[in-house]
């Protein structure tokens, strides 16, 4: 019995006995506590998927019977599309959490630039307070107001990054337009998350500006799942999860080097989600660390939910929206990739003799309601241009 498999048994017990979902789920399944004793057995317990748990929560708010210790104990509670309510947990292993800060060299003596939003999303606080732990200091800037940015970065010194790293891109395309060089940047450590992190992003950032940096993977649900560190493929995961890789049908454990969806057990007994499917495809190695687990990369999404700068956009917020408004027949969102930013057009297709007056602005409003995301164009497009049986989500980034 491996302490890996200790952690897992004591964490289904205790969630059983605790979380009424937990228990919920089990009994279905025919399960008892003593059944799991390790992280083999955890095959028997079904995949949870965004939907289910989506659903869980709206039939027992606020957390969904997920919830193990006093709700007022929570220092704070987010939300997430859904909606979801997502608290935050009092910390089990606080430095375990600070691995991919220290990494990079965060501590006493850097000032930080916090570009992720600070409300509504756990994103902004919980890096801060992460930062804060390594001695440093923040600059809470949130996103957006690139001028300002490149003013404060400079003034105070900013020897330090978090946000996504297209942000990253814009903010440093700015101070080059501005005569700028490379030199009279102080940024020298960065932590991107939310989007993936390309080869040519890399480059620029390490080669050309001399910076260390890591790339974090992870959900609103589950906080951060790994971290990229170099001469190591893909992502070297938190002690606080387990993951396996699993056929996105069945919910059985694949072989090692395979692909499947990314299923992962938090170890945090104060919310306990077992099991949990994220939806994202990706493979664990033949041969793990010693030390951990590592995930080899991000393969794409089983399901069909969509990443758009840090937010997930699911084909049932669509179906949502346009329940709202019936002169929509039917409506697809395209997302393209220009010059390192996200564009999410909408098309909508009206019902015959419907009038589109207003529609626009009342379809972005809804979505930046529902799904905390900005539209960028709302097009009427003639009748028969959407296929009814295509993607609702088009997702046509290219990432190189």
């Amino acid at each position: 019995m491996t302490a890996i498999d200790d952690r897992i048994r004591d964490l289904v017990q205790h969630a059983y006995n605790h979380a009424p979902a937990i228990r919920t789920l089990m009994d279905q399944a025919g399960l008892a506590p003593a059944e799991i004793q390790g992280a083999e057995d955890l095959a028997k317990i079904p995949v949870l998927s965004k939907d289910s748990l989506v659903e869980i929560h709206g039939a027992n708010p606020p957390f969904g019977g997920f919830l193990t210790i006093d709700p007022d104990d929570l220092p704070r509670i987010y939300i997430s599309p859904g909606p979801i309510y997502d608290p935050q947990l009092p910390p089990e292993d606080a430095e375990a959490l600070l691995a991919p800060f220290k990494y990079i060299g965060i501590g006493r003596g850097d000032r930080v630039l916090n570009t992720f939003m600070y409300h509504l999303t756990p994103a902004g606080i919980l890096l801060d307070e992460a930062i804060r732990a390594c001695g440093a200091t923040v600059i809470p800037t949130g996103p957006g107001n690139t001028e300002l940015q490149i003013m404060m970065m400079t003034a105070l010194g900013a020897s330090g990054f978090v946000g996504q790293p297209s942000y990253l891109m814009s903010l440093l395309d700015k101070a080059a337009e501005t005569g700028m060089g490379a030199g009279a940047v102080p940024l020298k450590k960065a932590l991107f998350s939310a989007e993936p992190y390309t080869p040519s992003q890399q480059a620029r950032f390490e080669g050309e500006y001399g910076m260390k940096t890591t790339s974090a993977y992870g959900t609103a649900d589950l906080g951060f799942i790994g971290y990229t560190r170099a001469g190591m493929r893909g992502f070297r995961i938190m002690p606080s999860i387990y993951l396996q890789i699993c056929d996105p049908e069945t919910g059985a454990p694949l072989p090692a080097g395979e692909t499947g969806e990314i299923v992962a057990t938090t170890l945090n007994k104060s919310y306990p989600l077992i099991r949990f499917g994220t939806g994202d495809l990706g493979a664990l190695p033949p041969a793990p660390p010693c030390d951990g687990q590592q995930l080899l990369g991000l393969y794409g999404r089983s399901g069909d939910a969509v990443k758009v700068r840090g937010m997930f956009l699911h084909p049932n917020q669509l179906k949502a929206a346009a329940l709202q408004f019936p002169e929509i027949k039917d409506l697809q969102v395209v997302i393209t990739r220009p010059a390192n930013r996200d564009v999410v057009t909408v098309n909508v297709e009206l019902n015959a003799g419907a009038a589109g007056e207003g529609l626009a602005e009342k379809l972005s409003a809804l979505a930046q309601q529902a799904a905390r995301l900005r539209i960028d164009a709302v097009n009427i497009v003639e009748a028969g241009a959407i296929d009814p049986n295509a993607r609702k989500i088009v997702d046509e980034r290219e990432w190189d």
